[in-house]
């Protein structure tokens, strides 16, 4: 038998407390969840046109990230592209997502039954990884840190307040 829920029953965490249900362009899905809903929503309701299947060409290809501001509760999607990217495709991608936003005939996100505040962030940059086996070569903490060691350390004006 498949792993599913019916729609009668409610997903519930081993203690009993029911699991929030979030919506992504009225996809169903779990906090865990949420970046890969929102690539496979946005891929499959791309389109049939031209722009579409390019559309669905890049997505492929790039890392969909969520986070969610607590203090804000602004949800944040970053979608960061493969370098090779020009800036037009990337446009191409923007105009799509916005297409698709527009278009939507549900909340781009929701929480239980709450439509939620978001942004689509589309970048190319990685920031580097400093530990873990995916460690960008030539770059350690303290390579990091050296620029910021070096000002505390270094001359400069004297601070009036301290005197």
């Amino acid at each position: 038998m498949p792993n599913t829920v019916r729609r009668e029953e409610s997903l519930n965490y081993p203690n009993g407390f029911p699991v929030a249900m979030w919506k992504i362009l009225g996809a169903e899905t779990i906090y865990v969840d949420i970046p890969s809903t929102a690539k496979r929503m946005l891929v499959a309701l791309s389109g049939d046109s031209e722009e579409g299947s390019r559309f669905r060409e890049f997505m492929e290809r790039s890392e969909v990230m969520f986070l969610l501001n607590g203090e804000t509760e602004e949800n944040s999607f970053f979608i960061t592209v493969p370098d090779d990217l020009s800036p037009e495709d990337i446009q191409t991608m923007a105009d799509a997502v916005l297409d698709i936003a527009r278009k939507a005939e549900c909340p781009f996100v929701s929480a239980g039954d709450a439509e939620q505040r978001y942004q689509i962030i589309i970048t190319n940059s990685k920031e580097p990884e400093l530990i873990g086996l995916n460690k960008t070569s030539g770059i350690s903490s303290a390579e990091v840190f050296k620029p910021i060691i070096k000002s505390l350390d270094s001359r400069g004006r004297a601070n009036p307040d301290f005197l």
